[in-house]
């Protein structure tokens, strides 16, 4: 493990006290957001400290020695970091912020969320970097928004964990333009991370439910079996028209099939005895990714749960979740 000295542990106790007294001073932010003066703190980095020793060196060297050379380059120092602290200052100010609050991700990879940064003003803003709570890092250097223009960045939080993890808040930082200074702002909108079980096992997929759940099957387009006429809808193909509807004077119609293939399947937790829970999620999680690659309705049965057949991303992300949200209570990830 690795030793944290006491002067790392100083300055924890100093952030986690001013992200505490940030969030009861602005409260829950809403998205999008534009950042104003209240919300931007600024202090020197240690560059920019040391730095001020040595001015500070300078100028009592120059007034005990009668240097006027020395005194003009020690103010001429001083006013160019005042000047560097107020553009490291309007660097962040007036940026609007958004972002998507909502990710999903299979535990041991990681959620990536996308922050939208837009400046409305006539001038750049530079080296902004985006955080949260230490656990997040952006997937690309940090970020530059030229006047008038939007900017999007992935920002990404590995967790290793199943479960819903809920990230407080993040924060912009910027040094820019020298390294003299820091300033951040936080954004106090929480991030949601699904995290799903690791797909595994080696159990195929189940055959297609002909009892419970068959009635809720779902009609394909294909050459197995008619099931009778329904509405004409762009797309069709033509060889499934039904062309002697229309030439009686009818609306266009087509010809329903269904397919076995069509059928849907249960996805039951009560089918794979003798394995632990996690081990049920991850051959259920394997068995969602399976059915979705091959487009069949499917449905998934949970203790306490079940989720009816259907099929699409969003019925893929509606069992993923349900098997990330299992038996866990949502948990926060950094301070």
């Amino acid at each position: 493990m690795k030793y944290r000295g006491p002067v790392y542990r100083v300055r924890q106790a100093a952030i986690t006290r001013l992200t505490r007294w940030s969030q009861r001073r602005h409260g829950r932010d809403a998205l999008p957001l534009k950042v104003d003066r209240r919300r931007i703190y600024i202090i020197p980095t240690r560059f920019g400290a040391a730095l001020a020793l040595l001015l500070i060196a300078m100028l009592l060297a120059g007034l005990n020695y009668n240097s006027n050379l020395g005194l003009a380059f020690g103010f001429l120092m001083a006013s160019l970091a005042l000047v560097a602290m107020h553009h490291c200052h309007r660097n962040l100010l007036g940026l609007t912020v958004d972002a998507t609050t909502e990710a999903d991700c299979f535990a041991g990879a990681a959620a990536a969320f996308e922050v939208r940064l837009r400046n409305d003003a006539a001038v750049a803003r530079c080296e902004i970097e985006i955080r949260c709570a230490g656990a997040l890092r952006s997937s690309v250097p940090p970020v530059s928004i030229g006047p008038g223009s939007l900017q999007a960045a992935i920002v990404e939080a590995p967790l290793a964990e199943r479960g819903v993890h809920r990230l407080p808040r993040f924060e912009l930082r910027t040094r820019y333009p020298f390294g003299w200074f820091r300033a951040w702002t936080y954004v106090q909108a929480p991030l949601t991370a699904f995290v799903a079980p690791r797909p595994g096992g080696d159990r195929a997929l189940p055959p297609a439910a002909g009892g419970a759940g068959s009635s809720a099957s779902s009609d394909a387009i294909g050459d197995d079996e008619f099931s009778g006429l329904r509405a004409y809808q762009a797309g069709v193909p033509l060889k499934h028209m039904a062309w002697k509807v229309l030439a009686r004077g009818g609306e266009p119609a087509v010809r329903s099939y269904t397919a076995p293939s069509a059928q849907p399947e249960w996805l039951d937790w009560y089918a794979l005895e003798r394995l632990d829970e996690e081990a049920r999620l991850s051959q259920l999680c394997r068995w969602v990714l399976g059915s979705d690659l091959g487009r069949r309705a499917y449905g998934l049965r949970l203790p306490g749960h079940d989720i009816t057949p259907s099929r699409g991303l969003a019925h893929r992300q509606r069992c993923l979740r349900a098997l990330a949200r299992y038996g866990r209570e949502p948990t926060g990830a950094g301070a």
